[in-house]
């Protein structure tokens, strides 16, 4: 099973030795792997990578992301790479359809929602807190009034307030010191928000790779709609597993001592209030490559995955479903009991 490759180790360099990998620092071998063992390469920061080794890598289909050292993305690169062209044609088609594209999107929504107001049952049933409750109820609703949206605006004003119930919810599920009192991403202004806004990330190049493999366009999405440079059908995909991956590993990142505050530092300017130091950095890759890799029971089919596997079965799954030629979108999102 090939794994992504984290260069996080500032001021190394990556280069190939045939078909090896090494990473290097001041002249020190600090891994050698076989390059089949690769998926991605994610570059944070200050680290080289040699022109033969990024060569070796795009011929053989395994993308390289940058991030700052923080976790900020900035690009990704792919190699050439063949193409469905009857598949690409079907999903701007259904995009362009406003029912199928609202049937669709209606998934995304619902999915996120149930998955949002389980994870608050969880922490329920260990603690009596009222907020908790109300915010399952909450979500309850809003669930039931994602059937009743016959637009796409309406839909996404559901989702917005459903979110918004979510995370206000979130103050009772921290334990001291951590404090948090809304979602915002621009800029993260406390550490639970960089946290979220980094998961994100790296969930997101996760959903990108997967759709880029089973040939559809990652910028034609449904719930997103066509909007510049973004990878909008990565962004339809995350919203089931924004909960169940992301926010789970942060509450238990903060929650069980694996980060603590001196893992936060000042950032360098009012766009980057504050930010995770390397050492934090490093700790939270670690936990989210964990949950990624950990091995669940897929709740339609019952097998064994894990969930970077999932990922590109519900995006084969998708493609399916918009060659299909339903009306109606049969697509089915993962949801957690």
């Amino acid at each position: 099973m090939r794994a992504p490759l984290y260069l996080l180790e500032q001021g190394s360099k990556l280069s190939c030795q045939s078909r090896l990998l090494v990473v290097t620092k001041d002249g020190e071998t600090l891994a050698r792997l076989p390059m089949i063992q690769v998926s991605q390469v994610l570059v944070f920061g200050n680290v080289e990578i040699t022109t033969p080794a990024l060569k070796r890598l795009l011929d053989e289909g395994i993308e390289v992301v940058l991030l700052s050292q923080r976790g900020r993305f900035y690009g990704r690169l792919v190699g050439a790479t063949g193409g469905n062209g009857a598949l690409r044609v079907a999903q701007v088609l259904r995009s362009q359809d406003s029912l199928f594209a609202l049937s669709l999107a209606r998934h995304f929504v619902r999915a996120k929602l149930h998955n949002c107001r389980v994870l608050l049952q969880r922490y329920a049933r260990r603690q009596e807190e009222p907020a908790i409750q109300a915010a399952v109820e909450g979500l309850e609703r809003a669930m039931e009034q994602v059937e009743r949206c016959r637009t796409l605006n309406s839909l996404l004003g559901v989702e917005g307030q459903g979110t918004a119930i979510y995370f206000g919810a979130w103050k009772s599920l921290l334990k001291p010191p951590w404090q948090f009192h809304t979602r915002q991403r621009r800029p993260p202004p406390d550490p639970v928000n960089v946290l979220l806004s980094f998961g994100y990330t790296l969930l997101s190049q996760n959903l990108l790779g997967a759709v880029l493999a089973a040939g559809l366009d990652p910028y034609v999405g449904f719930l997103h709609q066509l909007s510049y440079n973004r990878p909008n059908l990565a962004l339809d995909l995350m919203e089931e597993f924004r909960p169940v991956v992301v926010d789970s590993v942060v509450l238990r990142c903060l929650n069980n001592g694996i980060l603590q505050p001196e893992h936060f530092q000042p950032g360098d300017s009012p766009e980057r209030p504050i930010v995770l130091a390397e050492e934090g950095v490093k700790r939270f890759v670690r936990e989210m490559e964990h949950r990624l890799e950990q091995d669940i029971q897929h709740p339609q089919t019952y097998e064994r995955v894990t969930y970077r596997r999932l990922f590109l079965q519900q995006v084969y799954s998708l493609a399916r479903t918009l060659q299909a030629g339903e009306q109606e979108a049969g697509y089915v999102p993962y949801l957690i009991r």
